[in-house]
């Protein structure tokens, strides 16, 4: 696995870092292009139904959409 990266991001207009590993921050680009949002307001919608540390929860989400077939070669 890579080393994590932090970067800034806008969350319901506040400004916040996020730390997460390159994969998981394409991922998150691939999600958001397929789904028409923006990386900020992909984030944003996770982060309105997350219950802990929004790094986590993200990368969640991530695994959530490999399982469903939304990333990966099914998707």
């Amino acid at each position: 696995m890579t080393e994590p990266r932090k970067r800034s991001i806008r969350i319901s207009g506040h400004a916040t870092s996020l730390t997460l590993e390159e994969p998981f921050w394409r991922d998150l680009r691939t999600l958001a292009k397929k789904r028409g949002l923006s990386l900020n307001a992909l984030v944003s919608g996770i982060d309105a139904g997350r219950g802990g540390n929004l790094s986590s929860a993200l990368r969640l989400f991530i695994r959530d959409c490999y399982r469903s077939g939304e990333l990966g070669s099914h998707g």
